[in-house]
């Protein structure tokens, strides 16, 4: 197997289990903008979308305002985000093994600061990229690009796990591997991918030549 010098991370779905903690509030949003009442399942196709994506697809009149809303609901559901089982002996792992450590994410910075920071996974990582970092989002390769660029880097170098299309693309568009994230995609159909982890510690064969 192919030996890269850093693993970028998506946040969520792939770094922490966040879906509940955003549908349900998305459906409070839905039911206060629309007055309909969708069910889990139904808000489900919006949870690998960067959020003013949804507020774009929804058609929302004041995007910004009702995004701002939605985090705030977020930020109050009561179980939080959490990070996936065995994921704390990986990034340990990584660390010791001196392989570099990184983020992209189209997460808010003060989402960020409540969701990785708050749980000390900051200190796994070398370098992050977030939205307000980069004019253009995933699946644009500038995140991607930067994020290479502070771990100064070459593209085949370095592999990204995500668990969305748009984490696909956006590895595509910068020219690096993809690892897909199985354990937290919903996505309904196939995505591409250079490897496919079933679970989080699937990431330690990385380490096997």
């Amino acid at each position: 197997m192919k030996k890269y010098k850093a693993i970028i991370y998506d946040i969520d779905g792939t770094l922490l289990d966040t879906l509940k903690m955003n549908m349900y509030p998305l459906m409070k949003i839905i039911k206060e903008e629309t007055g309909e009442d969708w069910t889990f399942e139904q808000v489900l196709k919006f949870a690998a979308y960067p959020g003013m994506k949804v507020m774009e697809e929804l058609g929302v009149k004041d995007q910004e305002k009702t995004y701002a809303r939605w985090v705030q609901y977020v930020n109050d559901y009561e179980d939080g985000a959490t990070l996936f089982e065995g994921f704390e002996e990986v990034l340990e792992t990584f660390k010791n093994k001196k392989i570099k450590q990184a983020i992209v994410s189209s997460k808010l910075r003060e989402q960020y600061e409540i969701d990785i920071v708050s749980k000390g996974i900051d200190q796994y990582m070398e370098a992050v990229i977030l939205q307000d970092d980069t004019t253009f989002h995933k699946p644009h390769p500038e995140p991607l690009l930067k994020c290479i660029e502070k771990l100064n880097l070459k593209p085949e170098e370095v592999i990204y796990i995500g668990d969305a299309q748009s984490d696909y693309e956006a590895s595509k568009n910068a020219h690096i591997d993809f690892g897909l994230a199985k354990w937290g995609s919903v996505a309904t159909q196939e995505i591409p991918a250079t490897l496919v982890f079933k679970q989080p510690k699937d990431l330690l064969r990385l380490l096997k030549k």
